[in-house]
């Protein structure tokens, strides 16, 4: 790969998105020379990898790396990660297929982990003047309670967890946090925000929260097609319960190794 590990590493997980992957919506991560594209095909089984491969040729950059097994997104984006890492990518993140959040606001976290002393940098979906945010109302009433529940269980002022893009700086805590596997497919980014701040390994430094940045996004369009359905919300919710329960546990046994 070059000199590309001194870009910012974006892994796309995609799963049957061959009619809703859009190549002009990723034309500014492919000409970006801070940035460097992988598409993770989890096990497709309809024309998602042919799309890529053809939108990859046009570009003349970016990689498509292929899972035999359809293992859900978060081991999607874990193993994009885990790729990006072991090539010796020194920040490494993700966004999804169907580009919700704008390129533009994807280049712009990349900016910020590069320039900033900073171990991560999440997009925020905040309605301000200025910015266009347009979700559904259901999906948003839901978005809040999530984020808020996610915020008290982790003890920090997180706004959203759950907007599909985020920057990471190579750091042991995050090392250690992809280790293993993510519990919950749908809740995984608040899993593996608290290994970020509460690593699993008590020998790991964990992440300050003040090294962790919210970003609002410019530009944030609901994409039809999603697969999160009824059902999935409530796994979602029954995951994130599990996980803060979890991550007490770990705080807990990590303050009673330091008495």
């Amino acid at each position: 790969m070059g000199a590309v590990p001194e870009a910012v590493l974006i892994v796309v997980p995609c799963f049957n998105e061959a009619r809703r992957l859009t190549p002009a919506a990723f034309a500014p991560l492919l000409v970006s020379p801070d940035l460097a594209l992988l598409f993770v095909d989890d096990g497709s089984t309809d024309d998602t990898a042919m799309v890529v491969e053809r939108l990859l040729a046009q570009a003349g950059t970016g990689q498509l790396h292929r899972l035999p097994k359809n293992r859900g997104k978060a081991e999607a984006v874990r193993a994009g990660l885990l790729f990006g890492l072991e090539r010796g990518h020194r920040w490494v993140g993700y966004a999804d297929a169907d580009m919700a959040t704008s390129a533009d606001d994807v280049v712009r976290l990349a900016h910020t982990v590069k320039d900033g002393d900073v171990a991560a940098v999440i997009a925020a979906r905040v309605q301000m003047l200025g910015s266009r945010v347009e979700r559904r109302f259901t999906r948003h009433v839901v978005g809040r309670v999530f984020a808020t529940v996610a915020s008290l269980g982790l003890g920090v002022p997180v706004y959203d967890t759950q907007c599909g893009a985020k920057v990471f700086a190579d750091d042991p805590a995050l090392r250690c946090a992809l280790a293993r596997p993510f519990s919950n497919r749908w809740a995984f980014d608040v899993e593996l925000l608290g290994r970020l701040l509460c690593p699993e390994d008590p020998a790991i430094e964990p992440v300050a929260p003040s090294r962790i940045r919210e970003l609002p996004v410019q530009s944030w369009v609901d994409v039809p097609g999603s697969k999160l359905r009824p059902t999935s919300m409530v796994a979602a919710g029954l995951g994130l319960l599990r996980i803060c329960a979890d991550y007490r546990w770990r705080q807990d046994r990590t303050r009673g190794g330091h008495r």
